[in-house]
């Protein structure tokens, strides 16, 4: 135990045995212990159980009878002083815990409940001074606090004073949770450790384990809650829900319900969730806390300054008020509004650490990385244990080794290897990107944007969720700063240049409004710009969305924001994002992207989006009505003549062969059996009998793409058939409306070279280096297409990043490359790239010949012949 010890002064005594008498005597203490404590705990276990379930009022009554008629005991105290701080009569419990103190002053568990009494009347020196009362009391007589309970106060107090946490729990509360498996103080002790180091996997280890013992347990419940809050939402809210079940008036579980409704920008129900918590307890700080947010974020200022006061008005030094308003402020991205709630959180307390990380966390997404990495740096060093600035730390001298390119507008941070090859492709189209949307939108942009693009899916994760376990995100943006995956991090075809341009929309958005923009539209006018840009690019309607949208999965206009928070599937997660497009698309059709405009400039000025929307488009009501039909209307029209009809899953299997075939007359031109048909002779191979329902289904519904594209089957019939043309005219149609259709633009590249058809081999070559840019072979295409053309320039980009890419053919590349220079007159480099092809095959003839030429006085040289 000697890190554990270490933690604190030298003068307190090691609990290690110290010979035979000692553990007897220490294991006779404990039993006692445990005994007296169960028969006390047995006593008041109907008003243990009162309270767990919220009737804090019946307690708080009960608990002064016991104490006024009955035998006094310290768990009934205990449970008094608990529901009376539970109700926000914090003067009276102040009242009950000293005089329970007076008749039982070496309880351990009294004096840590004192600190929470003192905090909670806004006495902060007191509490500290009850740590120092606890450390005494164990030090002097260790003996006396062998009991489960007392162990778990003494592990809390020695994480206060610094102790090591690892051998807190390994050394403390573990033999708590030994000694008494069903003492629910030790599982809220870990659970309560874990999250405050943001380690939200073991926070749920902590937190089940106790759900084992106590499965109805409302703190339980609630805490595991907590840590599945950043993960897996489904059980966070099934946490909530069993809690809440248990006890209505859980004051934990209903602001994480504030929480998540804040979050899905249901204000209106966040309101009436803290009236509730108010009625309870009046003067709960994280309630009025979250009321401030909330008139923050409705741009109310008189009534969150108002709320603000509330929160601190017993306790005016309380950071974690201030750091509660900043975190949530940060969660609906007004970063810096949040950086400034953590300042006065770190003003009122220099040594809150969670405002200190938080604060790290803020600056770096708001491109001050100067300060950011400083802080973060500052937060690990005091502890070394929380997961999040460790995380920091880490990544920070991961980058540390990145290359950077940069101009007047962007800042470009990649790997050094990836950003040789592909990062002026990346600014060139950042360039593009603003060159179109700066002046569409009509904004100024903060100088510069901030990209960075990570090689390793873990370390973008920590950039930008602090954790590395975050998978599902191609990129997000912060307001000035950008992070994304590199293409080498994705295991499926990504069209990295769309992702870009879509985070960059944001960048556009974002700053219009301040950050003051829910999430919905957000997004919606960034896969809306997608297609805009490219008619490729961007969700589009699908089998399944049509489906969504003709059924009951819209989501009416004025709730979209919780579409984003609670979808019931990964699916309806990625058809938030089309119908958010879809709503941005009928607005623009109908009323003109000048009310779209002017909806942004309203959101910047702090108004809510539905006021704006109704402000500058049309009421609610017939805005949400309108768009339902003009959603329910794009479904429709969407394959217009093909039939959606779903056949009987029976008629589908083997043995309805007879009844599909009977089906399949009366619906000729029907989705699924065309699918089935060509899915089936594609299995047997018959090519010919394939290509009939084939053809049918992208003719009928040419836009398709992705892994169930007809096109896909379509062209691998053609080609074992020999129909070159058709084969080549299928893959034209694939290539025009699927932006990551690799295989299409490969064999469209094959196709275009042996037609000298360069124009086209040049397009295919574009279409896969948005997609992946870190192979070699559209680059070869590239090259040889671009020099065919007489385009030297881009031969040469091309064939320099062939190089970077360390390609087998290094001499070959190194003498084309020298080619091209030479016939732009850059002899040295020339001549240069010539002793490196040398370099690589010593005998290359060719380079021989082209450096001897290069080496003759000018007057004798003969004149460059062009390249056939």
């Amino acid at each position: 135990m000697t890190g554990f010890w270490k933690a604190l002064p030298p003068q307190v005594p090691s609990v290690r045995p110290g010979g035979r008498w000692r553990r007897v005597s220490c294991a006779l203490a404990l039993g006692g212990a445990v005994l007296f404590s169960r028969l006390a705990a047995a006593d008041a276990a109907g008003g243990l159980k009162d309270l767990l379930a919220g009737n804090y009022e019946t307690v708080a009554r009960q608990a002064a009878a016991e104490l006024r008629e009955g035998q006094a005991n310290t768990e009934w105290s205990m449970l008094g002083v608990r529901a009376l701080l539970a109700v926000g009569r914090n003067g009276e419990a102040d009242r009950v815990v000293a005089e329970a103190l007076g008749r039982d002053a070496r309880s351990l568990r009294l004096k840590w409940l004192a600190r929470e009494v003192a905090l909670a009347n806004g006495r902060p020196e007191e509490a500290a001074e009850r740590i120092t009362e606890i450390r005494r009391a164990f030090e002097n007589a260790q003996w006396l606090y062998r009991n489960p309970g007392d162990l778990v106060v003494y592990g809390r107090t020695a994480l206060i004073i610094g102790a090591d946490p690892k051998d807190v729990l390994d050394r403390v509360f573990a033999i708590a949770q030994k000694a008494d498996p069903k003492l629910r103080d030790v599982y809220l002790a870990r659970g309560e450790l874990a999250l405050e180091k943001h380690d939200f996997a073991l926070a749920a280890k902590a937190y089940e384990e106790g759900l084992k013992v106590l499965p109805d347990d409302p703190d339980l419940l609630s805490g595991r809650a907590l840590a599945y809050a950043e993960g897996d939402r489904s059980v966070a809210m099934a946490s909530l829900a069993a809690a809440r079940k248990q006890n209505p008036r859980h004051v934990p579980t209903l602001l994480q319900f504030v929480d998540h409704q804040i979050d899905g920008e249901a204000f209106d129900e966040a309101t009436k969730t803290l009236d509730e918590i108010i009625a309870i307890n009046p003067v709960h700080p994280e309630a009025w806390a979250y009321r401030s947010v909330i008139a923050h974020l409705k741009n109310d200022p008189v009534a969150e300054k108002f709320a603000r006061d509330r929160a601190l008005g017993v306790w005016s030094g309380n950071p974690k008020v201030d750091y509660l308003i900043g975190k949530k402020l940060s969660a609906k991205y007004r970063f810096a509004e949040g950086a400034a709630a953590q300042r006065r959180a770190i003003a009122l307390d220099p040594n809150f650490i969670p405002a200190a990380g938080r604060l790290a966390s803020d600056l770096l997404r708001l491109g001050e990385d100067l300060e950011g990495w400083a802080l973060a740096q500052s937060v690990h060093e005091r502890d070394e244990y929380d997961v999040e600035a460790f995380n920091l730390v880490t990544l920070r001298d991961t980058m540390a080794k990145y290359a950077a390119l940069q101009n007047d507008d962007f800042v470009i941070r990649m790997a050094a290897p990836e950003v040789a090859v592909y990062g002026p492709r990346v600014l060139a189209l950042l360039r593009k990107a603003k060159d179109t949307l700066v002046p569409k939108y009509g904004v100024e942009l903060a100088k510069p944007t901030t990209v960075e693009i990570f090689a390793d899916q873990r370390d973008f994760a920590v950039r930008t969720f602090g954790l590395p376990d975050v998978s599902g995100f191609l990129g997000v943006c912060f307001g000035r700063v950008v992070t994304a995956n590199s293409p080498a991090t994705s295991s499926s075809a990504t069209n990295w240049e769309s992702v870009l341009w879509h985070e960059f929309c944001h960048v556009v958005t974002l700053q219009m409004t301040k950050n003051k923009m829910p999430r919905w539209l957000s997004e919606g006018i960034s896969v809306y710009e997608e297609r805009q840009a490219n008619p490729a690019w961007g969700m589009r309607i699908d089998a399944q969305y049509r489906e969504m949208l003709l059924g009951e999965d819209l989501v009416p206009v004025g709730k979209m924001s919780a579409a984003f928070l609670t979808p019931k599937s990964p699916r309806h997660l990625q058809f938030a994002y089309l119908q958010s497009s879809l709503v941005v698309e009928y607005i623009v059709a109908n009323h003109g992207l000048d009310k779209i405009r002017a909806v942004l400039r309203e959101l910047r000025e702090g108004t809510e989006i539905n006021a704006a929307l109704e402000k500058h488009v049309a009421p609610l009501a017939e805005l949400e009505e309108k768009f339902a039909r003009y959603a329910k209307e794009q479904a429709e029209n969407f394959a217009k003549g093909m039939d959606w009809e779903k056949p009987d899953p029976e008629l589908l299997l083997p043995a309805g062969a007879l009844e599909l075939a009977a089906w399949e007359r009366k619906h000729p031109d029907n989705y699924h059996v065309l699918r089935l048909r060509a899915q089936r002779a594609m299995q047997d191979q018959k090519w010919a009998e394939a290509k009939v329902p084939l053809l049918r289904l992208v003719e009928l519904y040419p836009g398709q793409k992705g892994g169930d594209s007809a096109y896909r089957s379509l062209v691998s019939a053609h080609r074992a058939l020999g129909e070159s043309a058709a084969e080549a005219s299928a893959l034209r149609r694939w290539a025009e409306v699927d932006d990551e259709a690799t295989e299409a633009y490969l064999r469209l590249m094959e196709i275009g070279t042996a037609e000298n058809d360069w124009a086209a081999v040049v397009l295919n070559a574009e279409r896969y280096l948005a997609v992946n840019p870190l192979v070699p072979v559209p680059y070869r295409f590239l090259a040889q297409a671009s020099t065919a053309k007489d385009d030297v320039s881009t031969a040469v980009v091309a064939l320099r990043t062939l190089i970077q890419l360390d390609v087998p053919e290094r001499a070959d590349a190194h003498y084309q490359l020298a080619r091209l220079l030479h016939r732009r007159g850059e002899v040295p480099e020339a001549r240069r790239q010539l002793l490196l092809a040398l370099e690589e095959t010593p005998r290359y003839r060719e380079a021989l010949q082209l450096l001897l030429e290069l080496n003759r006085p000018a007057a004798e040289a003969a004149p460059a012949k062009k390249t056939e």
